[in-house]
């Protein structure tokens, strides 16, 4: 999916299932792309639909937060983000959002590439569903991290 498709997916499914804006509602998709990807003091994580869903977007704040460089991080496996006994949790809160659209408030143990364990809290994560009702995955954000 295209970068400015993708970014227009997460924008305008966050605006319907939780009744507020990601980015400022005035921007263009460009331009809400650009402040996304390198501006945003928050960290936007997507992965596919796929059976083993893989990232297909991580903002700057992201890639720093789990010490990954865009081309390392996307396209790797969304479950290698939490340890194997993290996993499982993770997996239960991506099932409610499958069934409920969003989850909000959500807080779990996360690895970085160095081996870095660090808490994300109060996450909201929600589905990516176009106007056709088509789910293409999923997509997390927070702005609040902490080493473990």
């Amino acid at each position: 999916m295209p970068q400015l498709e993708l970014v227009n997916l997460m924008c305008t499914s966050y605006r319907r299932l939780l009744g507020r804006d990601l980015v400022a509602p005035d921007l263009s998709v460009e331009q809400a792309a650009q402040w996304l990807q390198n501006e945003a003091p928050f960290c936007v994580l997507a992965h596919d639909g796929a059976t083993d869903p893989c990232f297909i977007f991580a903002n700057s704040t992201a890639q720093r937060c789990f010490e990954y460089a865009q081309d390392e991080l996307i396209g790797l496996p969304s479950r290698l983000s939490a340890e194997a006994p993290n996993r499982e949790e993770r997996q239960q809160l991506l099932d409610a959002v499958s069934r409920q659209g969003y989850a909000t408030g959500y807080r779990g143990l996360r690895i970085a590439k160095s081996g870095r364990r660090f808490w994300i809290e109060d996450v909201t994560v929600w589905n990516l569903i176009d106007e056709h009702g088509v789910c293409h995955g999923q997509a997390a954000t927070y702005a609040q991290w902490r080493d473990a």
